[in-house]
């Protein structure tokens, strides 16, 4: 007896380890919805890894009766040879479903009941199982997620990016789009970011660096150096980008502070000085000794130093949220899928990094021989490598000591152009020109040293404050109410009386500071703001406030703005993620003012 009892608990033993190995249907599929607008409601599911969905086993109902629900829009499914089925289409990891509804106007709620049919991988097969969720209609919901099985998600919590923004139609073809699609996309993406503030310091980086190696250095050398620089940059890209996606935060937004700041711009400093001729920066001799030839010492010495500098560069330098990365880091916080996610990413650096790759190539040509000229042009990047460390360290240091460093580059710079010199009369025409160029940048330097002695804080209207009175008032940028934490912007929302535009703002975001200066100081820009109660959310510290003010609306970092309604509710496709331009600006403003205009409620 106690034989065949053991026996069959030996039987029963991988039959249980199975039943516990398998979800339930609800955590194997977890289902999400949405409103994209009145008349379409996005059907999302996340599929744990190991389980699939069946694509013609879908079927769709909606309560109350009045509701009409149109077919189905589903993307195509990967074809599997199934035991049961024979050759079907299934769905793995994430599935988006763009379902048509047509309901009455008093109709603010519909409660969608999905039916859908899977297995799992290890040979276990669901019946038709139906998940039940509820679906607000008056413009983008909160994604909600339950099951009449008596799953326990929820619609609380942080609410997605409203749709019709460009970082979530960017996160939306992440999910829909074909994979090489995705990657062309954000190659193309990367191209257009190349001409932004945010990576116009590291051409002088790079530049210097293949300038740094003398007229030794060959075409092939300084192709090869370019592209160690890019790929460093690249790779910290996806990497940080997949980090943040899935933590919520950008890694650079920690890195912004004096000490980080302050240490890299050091580094930029004695690069720079040493191509001044101060020092020259080598390999310790004990090291050069030990290496075979002159050729490893200068590839197998620079490459790795090289690639290190590209990925402290796209942290240090380029920490601006624009809407392509944004994108990429919304769909890897939904999915969770970080290869697609990360994929996206590098490709996008490696089309920020083709512009650098031509210019870093480039470079050589200006090295046609040893003599004056090359000491001339090393120099020159020499001034750059300076001009780049004032700029990563002018966001944490007072406007003032920023201005009175740009003075004393420009009026040195000028010193070494002879703009005090006198030319002789036999000057050739490049002589001239450069010392037109040192006497410019002996006025422009003067100018910031009067201006930040006089109280001037501007740097690009140094002498303003001079002019005083009607002038000055007209320089001054828009007042925003500063907002430190989600109570308070909560309390504030409440207490709204017109539209809101909430703005996030870093001392260290390039691009914050372009669209201060460039697109809320315009005229039409500034009289539509007038009708609207303006927020603001300094998120400079990165303090544990600033983090939950992020998270409150997907954001990973600034600059970002947010419109509400009288109510206090977002208004839906209005984001702004990066910088825009007043032209664009203005569209916008004129949607969130529209009484027409579609709230999340």
């Amino acid at each position: 007896m106690i034989r065949r009892i053991l026996l069959l608990l030996s039987l029963c033993l991988p039959v249980l380890a199975l039943a516990q190995e398998v979800l339930e249907p609800e955590k194997a599929y977890r289902l999400s919805a949405r409103a994209l607008d009145a008349r379409t409601i996005e059907v999302s599911y996340r599929i744990e890894d190991g389980y699939y969905l069946y694509r013609d086993k879908f079927q769709f109902a909606a309560e109350p009766g009045t509701v009409k629900l149109g077919a189905a829009q589903m993307p195509p499914g990967k074809l599997k040879h199934d035991d049961f089925f024979g050759e079907v289409e299934t769905y793995r990891k994430s599935l988006a479903i763009k379902l048509p509804v047509e309901a009455p106007a008093e109709v603010g709620e519909v409660k969608l009941t999905v039916t859908s049919q899977g297995c799992a991988d290890i040979g276990v097969c669901y019946p038709p199982t139906a998940q039940t969720v509820s679906v607000k209609l008056a413009g983008l919901s909160t994604p909600a997620a339950g099951a009449s099985t008596g799953d326990s998600g929820s619609g609380a919590g942080t609410p997605p990016p409203a749709a019709g923004d460009e970082s979530s139609e960017l996160a939306h073809l992440l999910k829909s789009a074909s994979f090489w699609l995705v990657l062309t996309t954000f190659f193309g993406a990367g191209l257009l970011l190349a001409l932004t503030p945010c990576v116009f310091p590291m051409i002088p980086i790079l530049s210097g660096i293949i300038v740094g190696h003398g007229h030794r250095i060959t075409r092939t050398h300084a192709l090869v150096l370019s592209a160690a620089y890019v790929l460093g940059m690249a790779v910290t890209y996806a990497a940080a980008g997949v980090a943040a996606g899935l933590s919520g935060t950008l890694l650079s937004n920690a890195l912004q502070n004096p000490w980080v700041l302050g240490t890299f711009a050091a580094v930029f400093v004695v690069l720079s000085l040493s191509m001044f001729g101060f020092y020259e920066l080598q390999v310790p001799t004990l090291i050069q000794s030990r290496l075979t030839s002159t050729a490893n010492k200068q590839s197998g010495g620079s490459l790795l130093g090289v690639l290190v500098m590209g990925a402290v560069s796209a942290i240090i330098v380029g920490p601006c949220v624009a809407a392509p990365l944004a994108g990429a880091l919304l769909y890897i916080a939904q999915t969770g899928d970080a290869v697609l996610g990360g994929t996206a990413l590098f490709v996008m650096a490696l089309g920020m990094g083709v512009p650098l790759i031509v210019v870093g190539v480039s470079a050589r040509t200006l090295l046609p021989k040893a003599g004056p000229w090359m000491e001339a042009v090393k120099k020159f990047f020499g001034v750059m490598l300076l001009a780049v460390a004032i700029y990563i360290v002018s966001p944490v240091v007072p406007a003032v000591a920023a201005m009175l460093a740009w003075s004393a580059l420009l009026i040195f710079s000028a010193m070494y152009l002879h703009a005090l010199d006198p030319l002789p009369p036999t000057a050739h025409g490049w002589h001239r020109f450069w010392k037109g160029v040192g006497v410019v940048a002996l006025l422009t330097g003067g100018a910031l040293l009067i201006g930040a002695l006089a109280g001037s804080r501007d740097p690009l209207q140094p002498l303003a404050v001079l002019r005083g009175g009607e002038a000055a008032a007209q320089t001054q940028h828009v007042r925003f109410e500063r907002v430190r934490s989600v109570a308070e912007l909560d309390a504030r929302l409440k207490s709204a009386d017109r539209p809101v535009m909430l703005d996030f703002y870093a001392d260290w975001c390039v691009s914050c500071k372009e669209m201060e200066r460039f697109t809320f100081a315009e005229a039409k820009v500034k009289a539509k703001l007038d009708n609207m109660l303006l927020l603001q959310a300094d998120v400079t510290a990165n303090t544990p406030e600033d983090k939950e003010l992020l998270k409150r609306f997907s954001l990973f970092g600034p600059p970002g703005i947010i419109f509400f309604d009288r109510g206090g509710a977002e208004l839906a496709g209005l984001r702004v993620v990066g910088y825009m331009p007043a032209e664009r600006f203005v569209q916008v403003l004129d949607r969130a003012l529209a009484p027409a205009a579609v709230a999340i409620r």
